[in-house]
């Protein structure tokens, strides 16, 4: 007659350290909506005494919601709540409006300066054109649901640059001028993604603090035939925008 073997009793977890009940409540209320995007959240005096915890833990809690992304500090005004974050899916080559249309969001374009110059030697060396030759460089801070949340700054060459200067850029999209009006099928881009400092220029179109962090895309995107056609940096809010991709494990064969 066979035995069963006698089952084990359920694992006791150790309680959660009061600062993580505190998160988990403030996070349930940020999603469920009790605090909405930008509102301002109660004071850590106001938390200490609603949770009757300490201000180190009050801290704690808070601090962990904003490394989530779930809460952002504003100096001197306290912590609000974070907009949900837009992403952009990077597998595939689409313009920041095309993309984002697609997902319900609203684009406006603010145009800053179209203007024709000389090829720098960076801008010369990633069109390959000679240094000095004439550029259109296009300056346009990109509103998302009617929040600023990216400044790009374009250089294409002369011939696609009349074109687009005469495009309506308040509403269209570089990638599909090109295409449409200029019969310019698009092949692939080389995209960079880093953080840097926001300089003045940058801080003045997204509205934040200089010197604080943005996400910088360098993206060099290249006809059908291979000919790099645009040159960009695109600086996106790091609170309110993200780019999402794939990856998939190569295998050996």
């Amino acid at each position: 007659m066979s035995t069963l073997a006698a089952t084990p009793p359920p694992a006791r977890l150790p309680p959660q350290p009061r600062y993580a009940q505190i998160k988990d409540v403030l996070r349930a209320r940020i999603l469920d909506g009790t605090y909405a995007p930008h509102d301002r959240m109660p004071s850590e005096h106001e938390l200490c005494t609603s949770f009757g915890v300490s201000r180190i833990t009050v801290r704690q809690a808070l601090g962990d919601l904003q490394k989530e992304g779930l809460l952002f500090k504003q100096h001197g005004k306290g912590t609000f709540v974070s907009r949900p974050k837009a992403f952009q899916n990077v597998t595939s080559l689409q313009g920041f409006a095309e993309a984002m249309s697609s997902l319900g969001h609203e684009v406006v374009n603010l145009v800053q300066g179209v203007r024709a110059s000389g090829a720098s030697e960076a801008v010369a060396a990633r069109l390959a054109l000679p240094e000095g030759a004439p550029v259109v460089e296009i300056r346009r801070v990109r509103l998302l649901d009617r929040e600023p949340v990216s400044y790009e700054i374009t250089w294409v060459p002369e011939a696609i640059g009349k074109r687009l200067a005469k495009a309506d850029l308040a509403t269209r999209d570089v990638f599909l001028v090109i295409e449409n009006d200029c019969g310019v099928p698009l092949g692939h881009a080389d995209v960079a993604i880093d953080a840097t400092l926001a300089s003045a220029e940058v801080a003045n179109a997204l509205n934040v603090d200089e010197g604080s962090a943005v996400l910088r895309i360098e993206r060099l995107t290249h006809d059908a035939s291979g000919a790099p056609v645009d040159y960009e940096f695109l600086y996106f809010r790091g609170e309110a925008f993200q780019y999402r991709l794939r990856i998939d494990r190569e295998r050996a064969v």
